[in-house]
């Protein structure tokens, strides 16, 4: 068994205009101060890194890294989520995800999804440079909109979008391998990639690619109605990514899975600062370690209530306090009498 690496922070929700969350060196200072030992990097967000450079300059991903581990952080990863969001968009989403690309892309879905595909790229050379060994991202949707279908689906329409999300993904996932970076997909309401179900049609698509993994996130889970700690086991050789974030599911005669359009306060599910939830996570560390788990635990602060800084805080201790320190011999050892084949034999009645 391996001590699973934290507490690691998610920047994406703290990067903004204001002090200390406009550059790239007061915002690793203040999570460190946070109690944090680790950052994992939105690579779309240019407050923190220049994406082109760092897949253009070992020195300057050099530099990157010098500057995180001289305010007391390494870097734990590259994040794609809103690059590979793009990768894949439905018509019906066109206009929304408009923001997530850069002015010239917009209005042009052709444009925009190559030039996502290129921000993947660009993040999984650059995660080489850095010596990285794993890469965050969604996997996008065709699919999604016809995920509680009315009228009913007509045949082939799922298999046809997974078919063509493995098409788009098959060859980033080729470059990963060249980088030796697993793209570990957030399984996530929203992508096409949202269960165990729809992440095991996109794997046998790609065949079996040994570079398409998993970000484990117990959060969408619970919102879900999923057995988020049966899901550690089933997944355990392809989880290489650990999100920790907190969620609670409370349904009424009024409200369920799907939240009645009500804003995040007034929904049944809802995502909470860490221990404010229902996620188990004594048990979720606990079986993370138990199958050798040994990437870092990241706390991705995501809360309908909480102030983000109060959540980042709690959260450093959180984790740190739910990380398991392994064991290297068996609490029994004191009552070992020693043994040879011999006396197993006996012990045994084999003569």
């Amino acid at each position: 068994m391996k001590t699973i690496k934290g507490p690691a922070l998610f920047l994406a929700q703290f990067a903004g205009d204001e002090a200390p969350f406009n550059s790239w060196d007061s915002i690793t200072k203040w999570a460190a101060d946070c109690g944090y030992r680790g950052v994992q990097v939105p690579s779309w967000d240019g407050r923190l890194i220049d994406l082109a450079r760092a897949a253009d300059s070992r020195d300057y991903c050099d530099e990157f890294k010098g500057v995180a581990a001289e305010n007391g952080v390494e870097v734990t990863e590259l994040s794609t989520h809103l690059q590979g969001q793009l990768v894949a968009v439905h018509p019906a989403y066109d206009e929304a995800f408009e923001g997530f690309t850069v002015p010239d892309m917009r209005g042009n879905p052709r444009a925009r999804q190559e030039w996502a595909v290129d921000q993947v790229r660009k993040a999984l050379t650059a995660s080489r440079h850095m010596g990285l060994t794993a890469m965050a991202s969604f996997s996008g949707a065709l699919a999604w909109p016809f995920v509680y279908p009315w009228p009913q689906r007509p045949a082939g329409l799922v298999e046809a979008a997974f078919d063509e999300l493995a098409r788009r993904w098959t060859p980033l996932l080729d470059h990963a391998e060249e980088c030796g970076v697993d793209i570990c997909y957030e399984i996530h309401p929203g992508e096409d990639l949202h269960d165990g179900d729809s992440y095991e049609m996109f794997l046998e698509r790609t065949g079996n690619h040994a570079r398409a993994n998993m970000l484990y996130d117990p959060s969408h889970y619970v919102l879900q109605c999923l057995d988020y700690l049966d899901n550690i086991d089933i997944y355990r050789d392809r989880i290489r990514m650990f999100h920790v974030k907190d969620a609670e599911f409370n349904p009424t005669g009024r409200k369920g899975v799907y939240g009645g359009f009500q804003p995040w306060v007034n929904r049944a599910g809802r995502f909470r600062s860490l221990g404010d939830g229902q996620v188990d996570f004594g048990a979720v560390f606990a079986k993370m370690t138990a199958n050798d788990f040994d990437g870092w635990a990241v706390v991705e602060w995501e809360c309908c209530l909480k102030h983000p800084e109060d959540g980042a805080r709690e959260g450093a201790e959180f984790v740190r306090q739910h990380i398991i320190r392994v064991t290297e011999r068996a609490f029994d050892d004191f009552a070992d009498g020693g043994t040879d084949d011999a006396a197993n034999r006996r012990m045994l009645g084999i003569s």
